[in-house]
């Protein structure tokens, strides 16, 4: 089995969101998708086999299995455009978020991905105390978004990862109007085992949707500013869906030595 170690939302190696990403005949057996997505303790790891009807792409967290993923789709992307479809400048997945298609812009890989609605819930003590900064507004649609003040309160916060798993939302994002970009944000994702996701973009379906309502804005290029940071250009779509676009590099290329079975 193939295994590629992508960094996507950037062009710089070491930096922007790591994916591992599987190239399969078959699928195995689940337990080993999950086994190997915790060997690799990365935020994803993408498994993807191809049969007659195309590619078939599934997201593992170190712990579970996630319907919709962005930085492990793009560099899924960027694997299968550079390495097994060469000539061709998109690809489609079939993926449990339905079918989703990529294409290859000059350095960008962009995906069409869904929009989630989004609801303003009430801003509580419970949320200041997870975050450390007292929101201003909240929105929940598949994750939480809470909105701060300031920029620089989004890239100094160090929230309480167990107080944030009693936060709803599958992922707690916050974020900020940005000095440099549209909007600044950061993801944490201890529901799914992961502390902090360095650049989402799955979050982004979301952030970038609120952003681009908020200022009348389209398109929205945002910035995930964790340690690793990364670049996504967002641009919202008419049927309730959006593009976000990033770079990727490849930084490792490998071969899975351990049975399937």
């Amino acid at each position: 089995m193939k295994q590629y170690i992508v960094d996507a939302f950037t062009s710089i190696p070491f930096s922007g969101n790591p994916a591992a990403v599987c190239v399969m005949d078959e699928w195995p057996k689940e337990e080993f998708m999950k086994k190997l997505a915790m060997e690799n303790n990365l935020s994803e790891t993408a498994f993807i086999v191809r049969d007659e009807k195309g590619y078939h792409l599934r997201w593992f967290t170190p712990e579970t299995e996630v319907e919709l993923c962005g930085h492990a789709t793009l560099a899924s992307s960027y694997v299968i455009l550079n390495h097994y479809d060469k000539e061709a400048d998109s690809v489609t997945f079939s993926t449990l978020s339905g079918d989703l298609t990529i294409r290859k812009e000059e350095n960008r890989y962009v995906m069409d991905l869904p929009i989630y609605e989004l609801k303003e819930i009430e801003v509580t003590d419970e949320m200041e105390k997870a975050f450390g900064v007292r929101p201003f507004k909240a929105v929940l649609g598949l994750d939480l978004i809470c909105l701060f003040e300031h920029e620089e309160d989004v890239r100094k916060m160090k929230p309480d990862q167990n107080l944030l798993k009693a936060l709803p939302g599958r992922i707690q994002n916050a974020s900020a109007r940005g000095s440099d970009y549209d909007c600044v944000s950061r993801s944490f994702c201890p529901k799914l085992g992961i502390a902090e996701d360095p650049v989402c973009g799955s979050a982004h379906c979301q952030i970038a949707d609120y952003w681009s309502k908020q200022l009348s804005q389209n398109p929205i290029l945002a910035y995930q500013a964790s340690k690793r940071g990364g670049t996504l250009h967002c641009r919202l779509k008419d049927n309730q869906r959006i593009l976000i676009s990033g770079e990727a590099v490849l930084i490792a290329e490998s071969e899975i030595r351990v049975s399937a079975d």
